[in-house]
């Protein structure tokens, strides 16, 4: 008999990346001036501070529901947003969803999926969110740049499968990859290889883009660490794509300082240089913000799932990336500040020359 979802939820995440930083102490005074709900900052319900924690807080704030048309019905949808301190929005979507069988509450899943692929569900929060908090924003960003998550949480079936009867009781396929055709058996191993369990009935499943998670005891500290997870992966997004555009504007400026006369050109490599060294040191300092966003020490499981999720997202690999342009940038200063050097010094021993001829030819002159 097939298993009944007595409390669930599909939710439907998008990240944006909407400035170099947000001052949450403002956002939070701006949010509480409004009749709105009152915010909360967030934090892992059932992880010890010790073992798993926050670098900064972010702001948790519920917003007002949704309408969105789910199989020709509008549905009611939870809204939220969370801020995180280095300049990252994440909007969620909450569709309860209980007493459905399990390929209805699939059905439910994939359709919501459906209804918020397209920004023009987003947009207007995003835009409301710009509005509201536009003095907590440093150095506000009109990023194009967006990621996009789908969670199925279920709380409780009518029955309490352990984790290894709950696999063999439901098809998670269809749910973790949207698909309603038969997938290969490759495929299907792709799909299911990154699975967790705490306990003997709890059960995390994580993909590219969406995750299934069966907690009874309802704790939200997996979706935590995935939203985080996100976060980061796009925000090395923004500093890759940052770091892509500034390299070949700063070997066209190189270029342009090469032909200058050498007169001006010292300075102008001195200019250059002291850019750049500015732009290493600020990518290098929103990094840390972005890299130390969760301190995982003593939560070997939630420690697993965060190690898994990084590793999805492919947060190592891009990272990598933005090292290797910093390092490029690095090289160019150093090179930049050794040319300004070595033509100051030029242009010293040539003044330094230029004297001496002064002081020969007005001694012969004074002779004469």
């Amino acid at each position: 008999m097939e298993l009944q979802v007595v409390s669930g939820a599909a939710i439907a995440c998008r990240l944006f990346d909407i400035a170099d930083a947000v001052d949450l102490a403002k956002a939070e005074i701006l949010w509480s001036q409004l009749p709105r709900p009152a915010v909360t900052r967030g934090r892992l319900v059932s992880t010890p501070p010790k073992a798993v924690s926050f670098g900064v807080a972010p702001l948790d704030i519920s917003l007002e529901p949704v309408w969105l048309p789910l199989d020709g019905q509008p549905t009611h949808l939870e809204a939220s947003v969370r801020l995180y301190d280095f300049g990252v929005a994440r909007f969620s979507l909450r569709l309860v969803a209980d007493q459905l069988s399990w390929s209805d509450f699939t059905a439910r899943v994939i359709a919501l999926d459906r209804a918020v692929t397209s920004s023009e569900v987003w947009l207007p929060l995003l835009e409301r969110l710009r509005e509201t908090f536009d003095q907590a924003l440093v150095g506000p960003l009109r990023s194009s740049l967006e990621e996009d998550y789908l969670i199925a949480f279920v709380r409780a079936f009518d029955e309490t499968p352990t984790a290894e009867a709950l696999e063999e009781r439901i098809d998670l396929i269809p749910l973790l990859s949207g698909e309603t055709r038969a997938l290969s058996d490759g495929a299907r191993r792709d799909l299911l290889r990154q699975r967790f369990s705490y306990y003997t009935d709890d059960l995390v499943v994580l993909t590219w883009d969406r995750a299934f998670i069966y907690e009874p005891r309802g704790d939200s500290d997996v979706m935590d660490v995935l939203d985080v997870a996100n976060a980061q992966f796009l925000e090395m997004r923004y500093y890759d794509q940052l770091l892509d555009a500034e390299l070949p504007r700063m070997y066209d400026l190189v270029e342009a300082m090469q032909r200058t006369r050498p007169l001006l050109s010292s300075r102008r490599f001195a200019d250059l240089a002291r850019r750049l060294y500015g732009l290493v040191a600020e990518v290098t300092e929103l990094r840390e913000k972005v890299d130390n966003a969760l301190q995982v020490t003593e939560d070997v499981y939630l420690a697993r799932i965060y190690t898994a999720a990084l590793d999805l997202f492919r947060v190592a690999a891009v990272s990598a990336a933005v090292d290797r342009k910093l390092a490029i940038i690095r090289d160019t200063y150093d090179a930049l500040y050794e040319e300004a050097s070595s033509r100051r010094a030029a242009l010293m021993e040539a003044a330094i020359v230029a004297l001496i001829v002064v002081e020969i030819v007005l001694a012969l002159l004074h002779r004469g």
